[in-house]
């Protein structure tokens, strides 16, 4: 049986009659007639009572008209879905990401172009937002690093700069700035090899031939605070990360470049999804990120 046949049907039970359901399905009589014909003559069964023009429905005939109004119905649930999920109505937007700092505006953006779909966000280190994107888990990526990979697009959204924090007890507590050399022989906490804010802090300090004294290597953002409240060593920080809180205190580094960068990413086979596409085009970077035309240059690519 084929869906063409039972709408030939559903028309003329519909209907009431032939002649009106072709009006209706904009064919010709006779192909109404040949399709509910052959329903019959396959099934050997009889669908309508026939006096003239005038049609009315077998028992069986009514029992398929329920069937067929199912059916009917959920294909019509079908293209709604479609029709809603394709102008972004309704659907589901998931995100992976480094970290909850990066994210945040993004999905504020996404979410004021596209109140009515559902943002879920995952966190994770690098490794994990990128096996999410690979596996089908995430739609989008947000890393704190460039990925030099082909299965990824990835475009710049953001760039932080890294402070170094201390304890309310630390000679640097009562100055703003610092210059790098003062981080000289300084007891000094350091976040897990891989962390961008640790590479980059690294590279400036490499440039500047400085080298402080590594006394923790901890993976937690928030056992580094505890340790650094309690005067233990100080530690880098990218500013849109640090959480202000009693025994903490801010320093900027006056004399160095240093900075994390938020990208964002997904597959590049998936590009042109619509969700990936219109979550690419509404997110804006702030004022001191990358401009808007090196973003679309990238994802052209």
């Amino acid at each position: 049986m084929r869906l063409t046949q039972l709408r030939s049907f559903y028309a003329v039970a519909r209907m009431g009659s032939f002649t009106k359901a072709a009006e209706h399905l904009h064919v010709s009589q006779p192909t109404i007639t040949t399709q509910v014909r052959f329903l019959e003559e396959s099934y050997k069964v009889e669908l309508f009572h026939r006096s003239g023009r005038r049609v009315q429905l077998t028992q069986l005939g009514e029992q398929l008209m329920q069937l067929a109004q199912n059916i009917f119905s959920l294909e019509g649930d079908a293209v709604s879905l479609l029709r809603d999920a394709g102008e972004l109505r309704t659907g589901q937007l998931r995100v992976a990401a480094v970290g909850p700092y990066h994210v945040t505006k993004m999905l504020a953006d996404f979410s004021q172009h596209y109140p009515a779909i559902k943002v879920s966000v995952s966190t994770g280190n690098s490794q994990d937002v990128l096996d999410r994107l690979l596996d089908y888990r995430a739609d989008v990526g947000v890393l704190a690093q460039l990925v030099k990979d082909d299965r990824f697009l990835s475009v710049p959204f953001s760039r932080h700069p890294v402070g170094i924090f201390t304890s309310s007890e630390h000679r640097f507590a009562r100055r703003r700035s610092i210059r790098l050399a003062e981080l000289q022989g300084e007891r000094m906490i350091l976040r897990e090899q891989g962390s961008t804010t640790r590479k980059a802090l690294e590279l400036a300090l490499h440039k500047a031939g400085v080298e402080p004294e590594v006394v923790m290597e901890i993976s937690s953002r928030e056992v580094i605070r505890e340790a650094v409240s309690q005067d233990i060593g100080i530690a880098a920080v990218s500013t849109v990360e640090f959480v202000p809180g009693p025994g903490l205190h801010l320093v900027s580094v006056s004399d160095a470049d240093i900075y994390t960068y938020a990208h964002v990413l997904c597959l590049a086979e998936r590009r042109s999804a619509r969700m990936v596409h219109a979550f690419f085009e509404t997110v804006s970077p702030p004022a001191d990120a990358a401009p808007r035309a090196a973003r679309k240059k990238v994802a052209k690519r």
